[in-house]
């Protein structure tokens, strides 16, 4: 329940005591614990705590409002490569824009579009990651894993201006809260061998840092693996990289460009977000081109006490996990990331998806979530994507929000 006090009403009054019931209330919202001035603002979902008269007229008023109980996707109306944590209260939310890194801060992710916003980091123009600023995460890490310490890291990819020197680059800031302090450039991700490399993920295993991306084998586009290498701390990789996963089934391989100033084809394996469930662990990926409607989810998976840098340990499921669903209107679903409910008990995949066949790798994408469960053997079941406008309960709280 949200609290707040409202004075100077500025419309024809019922007796205070026909509130609780009916009318509509227009006036200045103050918060209730500073009394600032939120905004100016029209309620109909309330009720009075207490009131204050002058005249006839209702001059002072406290009531509570009722907190969101549902939500519809999209979460924006654009936004894609979707990306969230939940730390100390809030969300902290990222998706691709193109041309900086822009975070959201929010405690309830359904507000997304009202949350607080900041574009934390811009690049500089002239450099080798001035343009195409795709896929940033946000993640909050130890330097090593004896440290007391923690500090926020943002990964992205970034290129010239010519897509064949996109590479992966780390900022950091040491502010307990990220949109505030500074966020400074720690430098290029050098990944083993220094390839084309986009969609860097960091995953804590044991202690361990890992580092998980989207690369060519060689200098040419043609086809994106799924790679992934130990880490030193969180701006460096150490060791070599070693390859999990190539588009090899059917269904992974829709990729036909139609830029005469490109590649014909492209096979497609990126977006790697590793999920654990007790002793299995499974790592989701993005399959066939975003430029696709097939753009779908495929699935590895492996024991949690297995060695995630040995390729054998790794079993491709053959069928994609999440894809779109015409019947629903919801094309080219991929791109995810996961998040856990506030009071820890649901589990949610984040990802974006186009309303209409057709709209391709651009602007029209939009970031969307839904809950999911778990199959009897551990793995995880997405269902189908959710329908637009389709009203979905909030992620539970662990709360009354009455």
């Amino acid at each position: 329940m949200i609290r707040f006090s409202i004075i100077v009403c500025l419309v024809t009054m019922f007796n205070a005591s026909l509130f609780a019931q009916h009318g509509t209330i227009h006036g200045i919202v103050l918060d209730r614990s500073s009394h600032k001035p939120l905004e100016y603002a029209s309620v109909s979902n309330f009720r009075v705590v207490d009131s204050a008269l002058s005249d006839g007229m209702v001059t002072g008023l406290s009531f509570a409002v009722n907190a969101q109980q549902t939500f519809t996707n999209p979460l924006l109306p654009s936004g894609a490569d979707p990306w969230c944590i939940y730390k100390n209260g809030y969300y902290y939310y990222t998706n691709t824009t193109g041309r900086n890194i822009t975070i959201w801060k929010t405690k309830d992710i359904a507000q997304l579009i009202t949350a607080e916003k900041k574009v934390v980091f811009t690049p500089p123009v002239n450099t080798a990651y001035s343009k195409a600023v795709w896929a940033p995460e946000i993640h909050f890490l130890k330097k090593k894993w004896y440290s007391l310490k923690r500090k926020w890291y943002v990964y992205f990819a970034a290129d010239s201006g010519n897509n064949k020197d996109h590479r992966m680059w780390v900022l950091q800031n040491s502010s307990r809260d990220p949109l505030k302090g500074s966020w400074k450039m720690k430098g290029k991700l050098h990944t083993p061998d220094d390839k084309w490399s986009i969609d860097g993920t960091v995953y804590n295993l044991k202690n361990k840092l890992y580092f998980l991306w989207s690369g060519w084998q060689g200098n040419v586009n043609g086809q994106q693996d799924i790679y992934i290498a130990g880490m030193k701390n969180p701006w460096t990789i150490k060791g070599e990289r070693v390859r999990l996963s190539s588009p090899e089934l059917e269904w992974e391989t829709h990729g036909d460009l139609k830029n005469k100033n490109d590649v014909a084809h492209v096979d497609v394996n990126e977006g790697p977000q590793i999920l654990r469930n007790k002793d299995q662990l499974y790592l989701i990926y993005s399959a066939s081109g975003c430029w696709t409607d097939n753009y779908a989810l495929g699935m590895l998976s492996t024991s949690f006490n297995s060695n995630i840098l040995d390729s054998t340990s790794w079993k491709k499921s053959l069928l994609p996990v999440f894809k779109q669903s015409p019947e629903n209107s919801v094309y080219g679903t991929g791109h995810n990331s996961f998040f856990k409910s506030p009071d820890g008990k649901e589990d949610w995949i984040l990802y974006h998806a186009n309303s209409q066949p057709g709209q391709g790798c651009g602007k029209f994408r939009s970031p969307r979530a839904q809950k999911f469960t778990w199959n009897s053997d551990g793995s995880p079941n997405f269902g189908v994507p959710v329908k637009e406008n389709v009203p979905l309960a909030i992620p539970a709280t662990g709360r009354n929000n009455d």
